[in-house]
């Protein structure tokens, strides 16, 4: 088919051909452990928000990961401590690959994997599907934001658990794409601190939706969804102003009763939650911990943003002087600080 050039792709200079869904899948295949890891995230998540499992989610990991084996070394270090604390706690490692940018920077290893704007998303979709394989392996169920309507056709099949995030649960197309997820999915509210909008949003992902997208060989197809009933709501603050306190939460409870949906809650220590400083993370975990001590039935769940070591820096051009462990999005909490947090919440929940 030939193009008018006069009219069409005007702010194109470059088309790429990229690895198929199916071929990636194909290179790098699922283990039957990690199918295990996988399904065993999957339905513990969805027996946590039914009631049925009384233990605590706790989505918890880097802010974004950029060094694959920084990552692993981070996930060896959680699958211990979630063996620690699985009586009370079942740990999700969060392994973001996609970073919402306001205006422009590094939007993450699947666009940018050698951190050097060469984009080369062949390499990153690889590096990405690789990585989520290894951290099954170790025996950990895997969290992920979907923010590309493409990308999860590559790796969606290894999370147990998604993010629709503040910038795009207001997005129709990401509401549908939801309603077609195996794993759970938490709808976060507004950056402007709007709840409705993830309200609207887990309505919408709940019932059968129609959209196009790519099928795994790669071809423009209509997708066709049943409708995804594990979706719950994750208040992250908004605006400057916190929104985990307990008239915070008994609004959102009455809101989401109102509209006829579960009294599911999670809280998103970070973020606004947090005033953008992780080591208030730590405070936010505790007072969660003191709600629910005094009664509280819907918080389910909590995530953290944590690292191997604390804090964040600035991308370097020589990536040999770039700290190792720590994040090079927004600041997170150490491990070493984690770990006493999330100890500190097992001890006070009976």
């Amino acid at each position: 088919m030939k193009l008018d050039k006069r009219i069409e792709n005007l702010n194109v200079y470059s088309e790429e051909e990229i690895v198929t869904p199916a071929e990636l899948k194909d290179k790098f295949p699922l283990s039957e452990r990690a199918v295990s890891v996988v399904m065993n995230g999957q339905k513990t998540i969805g027996r946590i928000l039914s009631g049925e499992d009384r233990r605590k989610l706790i989505i918890v990991g880097p802010c974004s990961i950029h060094n694959p084996s920084e990552a692993l070394d981070y996930a060896e270090k959680l699958k211990k401590l979630s063996e620690e604390v699985k009586e009370k706690l079942f740990l999700v490692m969060r392994v973001y690959f996609e970073k919402p940018r306001t205006t422009v920077g590094w939007q993450g290893l699947v666009n940018d994997p050698y951190l050097d704007n060469s984009c080369i998303i062949d390499d990153g979709l690889a590096i990405a599907r690789e990585l989520l394989l290894h951290i099954a392996e170790i025996g950990l169920p895997a969290a992920g934001e979907a923010l590309d309507l493409i990308t999860p056709q590559y790796v969606q099949d290894l999370f147990s658990w998604t993010a629709i995030g503040a910038r795009t649960t207001e997005s129709q197309t990401h509401r549908k794409m939801a309603s077609g997820f195996s794993s759970a999915v938490g709808f976060k509210n507004g950056t402007t601190g709007n709840i409705n909008v993830a309200i609207n949003a887990i309505k919408s992902a709940g019932h059968p939706n129609n959209f196009i997208s790519i099928n795994p060989e790669g071809h423009s197809a209509i997708v066709r969804t049943k409708g995804n009933r594990n979706t719950h709501i994750v208040l992250r603050g908004g605006a400057g102003k916190i929104n985990y306190d307990k008239v915070s939460i008994e609004r959102c409870e009455k809101m989401l009763k109102s509209a006829g949906l579960p009294e599911k809650i999670m809280i998103d220590c970070s973020h606004e939650n947090s005033g953008k400083d992780p080591e208030n993370q730590k405070e936010v975990i505790e007072d969660i911990k003191a709600q629910i001590q005094g009664g509280n039935k819907s918080i389910f769940g909590l995530m953290i943003e944590s690292n191997i070591n604390g804090g964040n820096q600035e991308i370097t051009k020589d990536l040999n002087n770039l700290k190792y462990g720590v994040s090079i999005t927004d600041s997170c909490l150490s491990f070493t600080d984690t770990e006493k947090s999330i100890k500190s919440l097992f001890d006070g929940l009976r």
